[in-house]
């Protein structure tokens, strides 16, 4: 009798499918979170299969015979090839840069510009204030140094595990298939798949979306730059594109370093240039791309947005500033609240 039981609560928890997929999502989140250490390993790997998937179809698309081992291959290529520039030109580059941009705003501390400055801003801020600030940058900045290592660790394992993945990409998809076909555990595998799909659409869009904006903000920001004769560009766009890929908020955080910058170059006048072309840049990241980009995708409101990167934030740090939009579109979609929008082409495909 209680096997009967047993048996047709089973069955009654199996068919009921939102009650279902209710567990499934917890034991995903229960199993993303005992993975957490391995975070940076996950969401890497994902947007770099992810980019290279899309690339897969885009060349298909237009030459359907080339073999997608061959696209791969190349692509990785490339990227190696990338990277080697990166480490043997760029990067002394880029730490140059760098040594100036700290050496010039060390010097900007210790002009009189910056005791008359600091006098005013001490007449509405205690020095207690200023000096816990301090030493909260200190610590973000040390906490920044020694995950680096890490951080590289993580970019080189998620490169291979995305080109052993994209490189069988037809074999992986037939060979996952096999998961859904299984016997007794279908039904959750059905539902993994399911939040997969749902994972991959919004995530994936919104964040190709914000890659895109970041890209127009940098190149807006690095020709703003060379107009004015800003010294270091190539390191001022490198800080500007990892903040443009925080919503909305990445374009204006990024004024702080820049007016600091500016007005150790060129005094007030140049803050007040920098300001300007911010501002400018802003409106056509609101007004502009985020419509054509962004909110024809989520449609979220600004006050949402920044509500959500203040949470994703607190619980993520950094990469809760990049994926905290992505993710709680995610959510919105299975709710059924609302879903992000692929473009008709991928839609009817």
């Amino acid at each position: 009798m209680l096997e009967e039981n047993m048996d047709t609560a089973w069955e009654k928890f199996k068919n009921n499918i939102p009650l279902r997929r209710f567990v499934v999502l917890l034991l995903i989140i229960a199993c993303l979170y005992e993975i957490r250490a391995m975070m940076n390993t996950v969401l890497l790997t994902f947007i770099f299969t992810y980019v290279i998937v899309h690339l897969i179809h885009l060349v298909q698309r237009y030459f359907p015979k080339i073999p997608t081992g061959l696209i791969v291959a190349v692509t990785y290529l490339i990227i190696l090839a990338l990277l080697y520039f990166v480490v043997t030109i760029y990067l002394p580059m880029l730490v140059g840069q760098i040594s100036k941009m700290v050496k010039s705003v060390m010097a900007f501390y210790e002009s009189n510009e910056s005791s008359r400055l600091a006098s005013h801003v001490t007449r509405y801020i205690s020095k207690g204030e200023i000096v816990t600030q301090a030493k909260r940058v200190g610590t973000f900045a040390l906490h920044t140094v020694t995950n680096f290592g890490s951080l590289t660790i993580a970019t080189f394992m998620s490169l291979i595990l995305s080109f052993f993945y994209t490189i069988e990409l037809d074999r992986m998809i037939e060979f996952s298939k096999l998961f859904v076909k299984s016997g007794y555990f279908k039904w959750l595998f059905e539902d993994i798949r399911y939040f997969g799909k749902k994972f991959t659409n919004t995530f994936g869009v919104v964040l190709e979306a914000q890659f895109f904006i970041a890209i127009c903000n940098t190149a807006l920001t690095m020709i703003g730059l060379a107009f004015m004769h800003m010294p270091q560009i190539i390191a001022l766009g490198l800080m500007v594109f990892i903040l443009s890929l925080v919503p909305v908020a990445g374009v204006i955080i990024s004024l702080i370093p820049l007016s600091i910058i500016g007005y150790s170059v060129g005094g007030i006048r140049y803050v007040i240039y920098i300001f300007i072309m911010i501002m400018i840049i802003h409106a056509i990241e609101a007004y502009v791309l985020n419509p054509k980009f962004m909110a024809s995708k989520t449609e979220l409101p600004i006050f949402y947005t920044f509500l959500v990167l203040l949470v994703a934030e607190h619980f993520w740090g950094t990469w809760g500033l990049i994926v905290g939009v992505p993710i709680f579109t995610f959510l919105l979609d299975v709710l059924g609240i609302k879903s992000a929008k692929k473009s008709k082409k991928k839609a009817s495909k």
